[in-house]
């Protein structure tokens, strides 16, 4: 039997579990229909809102207390050095010793309640953070409702790129399928609600574990062997989706009329091409806060078909499975931008894949996401900041991105052409969610000083506010 230590902690159990059901029962696109559909939905919203305005009411809106020096569980674990898989020289002196890997434990979260932080050599076996103390404000009974999970795939093809999520957000779950076409500069987006109970993502990435979301309209499975570098991906999604003309400003009008029916379904099974790249980051607002985050580059077999027409995979294509776990702030940002595939760099055509990340890491020279994927080695990057040269509700046609770091490792320039909006604006819930896809443009360094120039490589990112 639940317990509660106060009466503000039984207001939010209750508002949490009241949004929770009321998520369930739908399972709708972001973007409500006309004006009378959302004055409806928002009907639906305002007993859990008040409930939920009377618990901060009751706690006075108090801030939690943050120690300055927090204690990094992970420390006390040697660095792990292997010189054919990792890169190092000159502009090694960048690189922060916390971002090394140290041996993954068996467990993220140890016997005490306490997240381990750091990056790590390969898969964890235990992931059980709904075990983690106090990593929210929140009563430790709640993590379920603030623990949001994903399983996503980024899959680049000749002609387009394919963007696949399965993701439980604790109340609700869902089905994201997009794919970009290179030739026309469309961006066609399923985005599917589920019930939580419904949507499963995978307690680890071994043994054949399943990562899985069934909806009306479509489903996606991962079926996760990374143990032995190997990963199966298959889904599909038809019905009414979001085909976004660049040419049009991006508002909730524009938006509606454009969602037209159309098919998409997809297999792909891949092998790992690098050593993966394994964070758990610590962010703000507790002392026991984490984002995990897992990366690994595939090349892929197998094929894809959209609105009938089929696009076989070739000896370029490649992946990126992102699993990604985590606590975020009621107040939250991401800022990524990707590439991948095989790309002719300094006269050898080679596997080549980079992740740029910013967000609310409270130490990220020590704790980040930021790595070159090259065949069976990787090269830590440093710190980065992006600048837009519009916002991204402003996009129409064309924006540029610029991503730089203090060391001059990183200085490149993302050339938007195509731009997916996913928004939700509900009360004291907002979310500002684009994925944008381009060209990219400037260089990289290696941590020997190597520069990788990026001219006419795909890019894909994304620019993600939360408040929820």
């Amino acid at each position: 039997m639940i317990k509660f230590s106060s009466f503000s902690q039984l207001i939010l159990f209750l508002s949490l579990i009241t949004i929770s059901n009321l998520n369930n029962k739908k399972s709708e696109n972001n973007f409500p229909k006309n004006k009378e559909q959302t004055s409806k939905n928002y009907k639906y919203y305002i007993y859990p809102i008040i409930l939920i305005i009377l618990y901060y009411i009751i706690t006075k809106l108090k801030k939690p207390e943050i120690q300055k020096n927090i204690i990094r569980y992970g420390d006390e674990f040697p660095r792990i050095y292997n010189k054919e898989d990792e890169i190092r020289g000159e502009y090694s002196k960048y690189i922060s010793k916390k971002r090394r890997k140290i041996k993954t434990p068996k467990s993220l979260v140890n016997e005490e309640g306490k997240i381990i932080f750091g990056t790590f050599d390969k898969e964890f076996e235990v992931m059980d953070l709904l075990k983690a103390k106090n990593p929210t404000r929140f009563p430790n009974f709640l993590n379920k409702y603030k623990l949001t999970l994903w399983e996503v795939c980024e899959a680049h093809l000749k002609n387009g790129v394919l963007l696949t999520v399965c993701c439980d957000m604790g109340i609700f779950g869902k089905q994201i399928t997009m794919f970009y076409d290179k030739r026309t500069k469309k961006t066609y987006c399923w985005d599917t609600q589920e019930k939580s109970s419904l949507t499963n993502v995978s307690p680890n990435l071994l043994n054949g574990n399943i990562s899985e979301v069934k909806t009306k309209v479509g489903f996606m499975k991962y079926i996760n062997n990374f143990e032995i570098g190997k990963c199966e991906l298959l889904g599909s999604h038809k019905g009414k989706c979001l085909i976004n003309e660049n040419n049009l400003e991006i508002n909730t009008d524009n938006i509606n009329k454009n969602y037209k029916e159309a098919t998409i379904e997809y297999n792909f099974k891949m092998d790992r091409i690098s050593k993966p790249s394994i964070v758990s980051i610590p962010f703000p607002n507790s002392n026991n806060r984490t984002l995990y985050t897992q990366k690994d580059f595939f090349k892929i077999k197998g094929k894809l078909i959209i609105n009938g027409e089929e696009m076989l995979t070739d000896e370029d294509s490649t992946a990126i499975i992102d699993d990604h776990r985590g606590f975020y702030p009621r107040r939250a940002f991401y800022d990524w931008v990707t590439t991948l595939g095989k790309y002719e760099i300094n006269g050898k055509k080679q596997y080549f894949a980079f992740n740029l990340t910013h967000n609310q890491s409270i130490d990220e020279e020590s704790y980040n996401e930021n790595i070159i994927f090259f065949e069976n080695k990787t090269s830590i990057l440093p710190p980065v900041k992006f600048e837009r040269s519009i916002p991204c509700n402003k996009f129409c046609n064309y924006s540029e991105w610029i991503v730089k770091d203090d060391y001059d490792m990183v200085n490149l320039k993302f050339k938007v052409y195509g731009l997916n909006p996913m928004i939700t604006h509900a009360f004291i819930i907002n979310i500002d969610y684009y994925v944008a896809w381009g060209v990219l443009e400037g260089y990289l360094r290696d941590e020997e000083g190597n520069k990788i120039i990026l001219d006419g490589m795909m890019g894909m990112g994304e620019d993600k506010r939360l408040l929820i």
